[in-house]
C-alpha cells in the first residue's frame, strides 16, 4: 500500500505536468516486477503516458541524419556478419559424413526422389526479402533508422547463425534422406560391400546431398526469418497490450504458419524425416528469439527505465530509448544549469493528438522533438 500511496501522491503533485515520467531510482527500486502490471492500472495518468510513448518524436532519426553513426557504431557486427557468410560458404562446400547405410536400413530410405515444392532459391525471398520490405514500410511511417538498422541486422544474424549451426550439424551427422536409395542407386540395382555398406553409383553431387537430412535447412531458415518477423510484428502491433485484440495475433501468427507449411512440404517431398523438420523449426525459432531480444525489448511487457525515468515499451529498439535517455540527461543538465538552458517554449508546438498513427506506427513529422515534448506528449 505504501508503494501505491507514493505513486498517487506523485501524480497529484503540482509538478506532475512537467515531470510525468520522473520516477526516481529509489521509487523504482521499491517496486518489484510483479507490482509493475498493477502499477500501470493505479492511475489514468500512467495510461496516458503509455499512449504518449507511442507518439515519441518520429522523424528525428533518419538514414540521412543518423545512418552513418549507427553503421559505424555496429561496424564490428557487420564484420562478424561477413565472417559468418564466409563460414557458411565453407560449410556448404564441405562434404558431409558418409554414414554407414546397410541393406536392412533401406526400408525407410526407398521413398521416391521428387522435386522441391519450395525451391532453395525461394527461401531467401520469403525469409529475408519479405521481412526487409516490411521493415522499410515501417521506416517510411516512423523515420526511425535505429529500428530499420537493428531489424535488418537482427534478421540477417538470425538467418546466418541458424544456417551455420544447421550446416555444421548436417555435415557432422550425415543422416541419409528418405529418398537416399534412389540417389545412391538411380537404376534401382543396389550394391553393397563386404561389410554390408552401400556402394553408390549415382551422381556424386546428388549422393552428397543425400547425406544432409538432419536438420532441415529449409525449415530452420524459414523459422529463423519468419519467426523474427513474427516477433517484430508482435512488438509493432502491440499484440500483447492486454486489450484482447485477437486480430493482432492472427497477423502475428501468419509468418509462423507459412514457416510450418514449408516444414510440412519437406516431409511431403520425402526430402526429410519428421525429426529433421522438428529440430530445424525449433533451432530457427530459438535463434530468432535470441537475435530479436538482442536489439528489441520483449514485445509482451513494458519496461520502466529508472536511469532515464522513461517508460519503455516493446514496440521500439533499445537504441531508440537509449537516444531518448541521452536527451533526458541533457535536459536534466540544462535544468540544473539555467545559464546553458535554451528557451523550451519556442520549440514546442501543440499539434493535438496524432490521428494518423496505427498500432504504434506513426507517420513521420519534420519536427524536432525535445525532451519536454517526450515528457509532456506534445509535438
Amino acid at each position: 500500500m505504501l508503494q501505491f500511496e507514493m505513486m498517487e501522491s506523485f501524480m497529484k503533485s503540482p509538478d506532475a505536468t512537467v515531470n510525468r515520467l520522473e520516477i526516481n531510482a529509489n521509487t523504482c527500486q521499491s517496486f518489484s516486477p510483479v507490482d509493475l502490471p498493477l502499477l500501470e492500472n493505479t492511475s489514468e495518468e500512467m495510461k496516458e503516458v503509455q499512449m504518449r510513448e507511442v507518439r515519441l518524436g518520429s522523424g528525428t532519426h533518419t538514414v540521412r541524419s543518423h545512418g552513418a553513426t549507427v553503421a559505424k557504431t555496429h561496424m564490428h557486427d557487420w564484420l562478424m556478419f561477413v565472417l559468418l557468410v564466409v563460414i557458411e560458404v565453407i560449410l556448404y562446400l564441405t562434404p558431409p559424413f558418409y554414414r554407414y547405410v546397410g541393406k536392412d536400413m533401406m526400408t525407410d530410405l526407398r521413398y521416391p526422389l521428387l522435386d522441391n515444392t519450395v525451391p532453395a532459391w525461394a527461401v531467401p525471398m520469403y525469409a529475408v526479402l519479405l521481412p526487409v520490405v516490411i521493415f522499410l514500410v515501417v521506416y517510411y511511417r516512423r523515420r526511425d533508422v535505429y529500428d530499420l538498422h537493428h531489424a535488418i541486422l537482427g534478421l540477417l544474424f538470425s538467418i546466418l547463425v541458424t544456417a551455420v549451426i544447421t550446416d555444421s550439424i548436417k555435415n557432422a551427422v550425415g543422416r541419409p534422406r528418405p529418398d537416399f536409395f534412389w540417389r545412391c542407386f538411380p537404376d534401382g540395382k543396389d550394391v553393397y560391400d563386404h561389410l554390408g555398406n552401400v556402394i553408390c553409383h549415382g551422381e556424386k553431387s546428388i549422393i552428397k546431398e543425400g547425406h544432409k537430412s538432419f536438420p532441415s535447412g529449409h525449415t530452420s531458415c524459414s523459422f529463423a526469418g519468419l519467426g523474427f518477423l513474427s516477433l517484430y510484428l508482435s512488438g509493432k502491433l502491440k499484440a500483447f497490450d492486454r486489450k484482447g485484440h485477437v486480430a493482432k495475433l492472427c497477423i502475428v501468427f501468419l509468418p509462423v504458419l507459412a514457416a510450418c507449411l514449408v516444414a510440412i512440404s519437406r516431409v511431403d517431398d520425402y526430402w526429410h524425416h519428421w525429426q529433421d523438420v522438428f529440430a530445424g523449426g525449433l533451432l530457427g525459432l530459438v535463434v530468432a528469439t535470441f537475435c530479436y531480444l538482442q536489439f528489441f525489448p520483449p514485445p509482451y511487457h513494458p519496461q520502466v527505465s529508472c536511469s532515464s525515468n522513461l517508460l519503455h515499451a516493446g514496440w521500439g529498439p533499445y537504441a531508440y530509448f537509449q537516444e531518448l535517455e541521452s536527451r533526458a540527461s541533457a535536459q536534466a543538465d540544462a535544468t540544473v544549469n539555467p545559464l546553458n538552458a535554451r528557451p523550451m517554449d519556442s520549440h514546442v508546438e501543440n499539434q493535438g493528438d496524432d490521428k494518423n498513427g496505427f498500432l504504434g506506427l506513426n507517420l513521420a513529422r519534420d519536427l524536432t522533438t525535445t525532451v519536454e515534448d517526450v515528457e509532456s506528449g506534445r509535438r
